[in-house]
């Protein structure tokens, strides 16, 4: 076998935890069972009207792809708030971001807050604390990223540990009835 057969290639997954003032992103790249921390920040959006607001976001995670180039975008699912309100707007920041990583013709992932903390906590109720915790061990980082940050960099590594069949993730990729896989 030659040596550039040999070569692994690692994937770099972006993951987005999507807010209408912060949107925390963090990209790993995963070689094998490996990952390495890439880069971790927040896309902040100024308050004003949403459409401008939408924008910033779509725009800010054009510029994420165009500087880092994923290969795959994990985002984190909206949960049903006590606030209709909020849980609409949540809902347009999250489509906004995922609007920019399809146009830039990215897979997008999505996965839910449970799915996202029990994959890097081992406790799908986990805090936030111990989410930054953990994402700062598992990335070998020399401090805690911020909690958006946190969120995002957390779902990306779910993101890894799923797609290579560590600790499955039920629910991601299929839907199932009655034992039966639907699609």
């Amino acid at each position: 076998m030659s040596a550039a057969a040999s070569t692994h290639v690692a994937t770099r997954i972006l993951g987005l935890d999507p807010g209408l003032r912060i949107t925390g992103f963090g990209l790993v790249d995963q070689l094998g069972t490996q990952l390495r921390y890439v880069a971790s920040g927040c896309i902040r959006t100024r308050d004003g009207e949403l459409p401008a607001r939408l924008k910033t976001l779509l725009d800010g995670v054009r510029e994420i792809v165009d500087t880092y180039r994923p290969d795959v975008v994990a985002v984190e699912k909206v949960f049903v708030n006590v606030n209709p309100q909020s849980t609409l707007l949540l809902g347009q920041a999250r489509g906004a971001v995922i609007c920019g990583a399809v146009a830039c013709d990215l897979p997008v992932a999505e996965y839910t807050a449970l799915q996202v903390k029990q994959s890097v906590v081992g406790y799908g109720k986990a805090h936030k604390e111990q989410v930054q915790h953990m994402v700062q061990r598992l990335l070998a980082l020399d401090a805690s990223p911020g909690p958006d940050a946190a969120d995002a960099l957390a779902c990306a590594i779910c993101h890894a540990h799923g797609s290579r069949g560590l600790g499955a993730l039920p629910g991601v990729g299929t839907r199932r009835r009655a034992g039966r896989i639907l699609g």
